[in-house]
């Protein structure tokens, strides 16, 4: 094989600043590069893959990634002529191979991938969990998060950027799987994923609309993919207040719910803040909606709590208790009591008491304790992409993380 020109190298790396490690997973089963890449996203890596020899050149001369990871599921040929690829373009990233330790032909590759004056990796050995693959790409993470990227809300639209991750809200005394709360994240191709508070526009951005008109649709098109794998779930997304002063918000919104007889409703989230600020507007959007089989829930309700005693008539079907009066609250009484006077105050509302922010097994009895009627938090799941949440949420019996 011939070695890239001086051109190619620069075609390929003019304009992309590296400031979190790629890695591409090169093996021939794609469930196999599916739960590397998900594990590595996780890591802090932007991923690729590579499903056989003759493609990895062009990959990873697209690509430039800083680790390869190499399965031996197509044997130790496939393997060989990946390594021999990766010689002749002078990869100067690692390589990480796994696969079962008593094999020969895994020791053969590691030697084969030195003699090539390739960054070898200690072996992966399989089966392993997540703590071994982080230490093995350890020294690739980096020290400290990258820099905000300045990307527009235009660009991420146009772009395709933009996805929706979930999670889940459970059942507190049944223990089940009630719904799932749709997340905004944006997959930048250099800076990785990002929070929404990274993009989020204003209601004053041109494109605000655009925005919103994104978290409905993609949400919607992920409930018709759950239904159709694993059964009808309540899915919840968040639109801010200001959406509703739109002469043709309702409409937006509701043209977009499928006809579909398994489709019970959808839930929108409307954060504490705005609806103490917005008090009127919000109530009309959230009757409004009731004709439509779409509740309106009070999200992230924290120090506000007390201006809603002061409602007349409460539309809402939803109260969200602030991660900052429930992480915590199974030592803290000031904590406690403030949830209790929140669920008083719902349960006068007749709304749903979600609890947000869950972390550890003390909080959640607390919670279970105090009447909360749903969870949700890290000690069931983070968010997370659709066809994972599907696979480990919605395929598996509900469980606390370990």
């Amino acid at each position: 094989m011939e070695k890239p020109t001086t051109d190619d190298v620069i075609f390929t790396t003019f304009g992309r600043r590296k400031v979190v490690p790629r890695a591409c997973i090169a093996d021939s089963k794609p469930h196999i590069r599916k739960f590397l890449s998900e594990a590595l996203e996780e890591l802090g890596f932007i991923t690729c893959e590579c499903d056989r020899p003759t493609h990895i050149k062009s990959v990873v001369l697209e690509r430039q990634p800083d680790l390869l990871v190499l399965g031996l599921s197509s044997g130790g040929i496939a393997a060989n002529a990946m390594l021999e690829a990766l010689s002749a373009i002078d990869f100067k990233g690692q390589v990480l191979v796994f696969g079962p330790a008593s094999a020969p032909m895994a020791s053969a590759i590691l030697a084969i991938g030195r003699e090539s004056g390739i960054a070898m990796l200690p072996l992966l050995p399989t089966p392993f969990s997540d703590g071994d693959l982080r230490d093995r790409v350890s020294a690739l993470l980096p020290c400290s998060a990258p820099p905000d990227a300045a990307v527009n809300v235009a660009e991420a639209i146009h772009a395709d950027w933009l996805e929706l991750w979930y999670q889940p809200k459970i059942e507190v005394r049944s223990f089940t799987l009630i719904g799932a709360e749709a997340l905004i994240r944006m997959r930048h191709p250099t800076w990785g994923v990002f929070p929404p508070a990274n993009f989020l526009p204003d209601d004053a951005d041109p494109y605000f609309g655009a925005f919103s008109e994104f978290v409905i649709a993609r949400a919607m098109k992920d409930w018709r993919y759950f239904v159709s794998e694993y059964g009808n779930v309540e899915i919840s997304i968040n639109l801010p207040v200001t959406f509703f002063r739109h002469p043709n918000a309702i409409e937006s919104l509701t043209r977009h719910m499928p006809d579909h007889p398994a489709f019970e409703g959808l839930i929108v989230e409307i954060d504490g803040s705005e609806l103490v600020r917005h008090p009127d507007l919000a109530k009309q959007a959230a009757r409004q909606l009731q004709m439509h089989n779409i509740g309106v829930s009070v999200d992230n309700l924290g120090a506000e709590w007390p201006l809603l005693m002061e409602f007349n008539g409460f539309p809402f079907v939803e109260i969200k208790v602030d991660r900052s009066f429930v992480a915590g609250c199974a030592g803290d009484r000031l904590k406690q009591s403030a949830c209790r006077r929140i669920l008083d105050l719902g349960d006068g509302f007749g709304a749903r008491m979600v609890a947000e922010g869950v972390e550890t097994r003390d909080d959640f009895l607390v919670a279970r304790d105090l009447g909360f009627d749903l969870i949700q938090g890290f000690l069931f799941a983070k968010p997370m992409e659709p066809q994972k949440f599907a696979r480990r949420v919605l395929g598996r019996p509900i469980a606390m993380a370990s």
